[in-house]
C-alpha cells in the first residue's frame, strides 16, 4: 500500500490544524461556560460574550456560527457527562433525580437561565438550533425518566396506576417550573414541592 503521507504531504499538517482547531474551540467554549455561569445570558451578543472570553467576533464567529449555536453548544457542555456532579443513585426515582438535579442548579444560576432562555427562544419561528436543542432534550428526558418509572413500577417503588410516559412528562414539566419560579424567587418551595409529587407517585403503604 503507498504511503498517505508521501503522497500527499499536506495531510499531517491537515490534521495538525485539524486538532488545533478542536482545542481552541474547546479552549473557547470552557471559559463561555465560566462566563455564563457567572452572569447568565442577559444583555448578550457575541461581541460581548468575545470581548468576555478574550477572543475576537470573527473567531467566535468561526467556531460557533451565531449566538444561538454558541449558546446550545455552551449549554450541552456544560452538562456533558464528566462536568455533572456524582450521578444520583440507581434507585432514585425520577423525582429524587429532579431534585437532585435542582440542588446541584443553585450552585450554578447563570446556566440555569440560559437554560430557560433556550426553551423560550425554541418557541419563537426562526430558531432551528434552540428548537432542536430543546425538542431533543424534552424527547431523551421523557424516554428516560419513563423507563426508571416501569422499573420501579416492577419493584413496587411508584404506584402501577400511572402511565410511565404520562409520569415522564409530568416530572419534567414540574421541574423546570419550578425552576422557573426560583430563578424569579429564590422563596419558592422547589424542593418541597418536587418532594410531595414524589410522595404522590408512590405506592400507598
Amino acid at each position: 500500500m503507498p504511503d498517505e503521507t508521501l503522497e500527499n504531504p499536506e495531510q499531517p499538517r491537515a490534521r495538525g490544524a485539524y486538532a488545533k482547531g478542536i482545542a481552541r474551540r474547546q479552549e473557547i467554549l470552557d471559559r463561555a461556560i465560566e462566563v455564563f455561569a457567572e452572569r447568565g445570558s442577559d444583555r448578550t451578543s457575541l461581541r460581548s460574550i468575545a470581548r468576555e472570553v478574550g477572543v475576537t467576533h470573527a473567531a467566535l464567529t468561526h467556531y460557533f456560527g451565531s449566538l444561538e449555536e454558541l449558546l446550545v453548544a455552551v449549554y450541552e457542555e456544560s452538562t456533558a457527562p464528566g462536568r455533572q456532579p456524582d450521578a444520583p443513585a440507581d434507585d432514585a426515582t425520577p423525582v429524587e433525580m429532579m431534585i437532585e438535579s435542582a440542588r446541584s442548579n443553585r450552585a450554578i444560576p447563570g446556566l440555569v437561565q440560559l437554560y430557560s432562555t433556550l426553551v423560550a427562544t425554541a418557541l419563537e419561528e426562526g430558531h432551528p438550533a434552540a428548537r432542536t436543542f430543546a425538542t431533543g432534550r424534552f424527547t431523551r428526558l421523557r424516554a428516560r425518566l419513563a423507563e426508571v418509572v416501569r422499573r420501579q413500577q416492577e419493584s413496587g417503588r411508584i404506584r402501577k396506576d400511572v402511565d410511565p410516559d404520562a409520569v415522564a412528562a409530568l416530572v419534567v414539566a414540574a421541574s423546570d417550573g419550578l425552576q422557573t419560579q426560583w430563578l424569579l424567587d429564590e422563596s419558592a418551595p422547589q424542593h418541597e414541592a418536587l418532594a410531595l409529587l414524589d410522595r404522590l407517585l408512590r405506592p400507598a403503604l
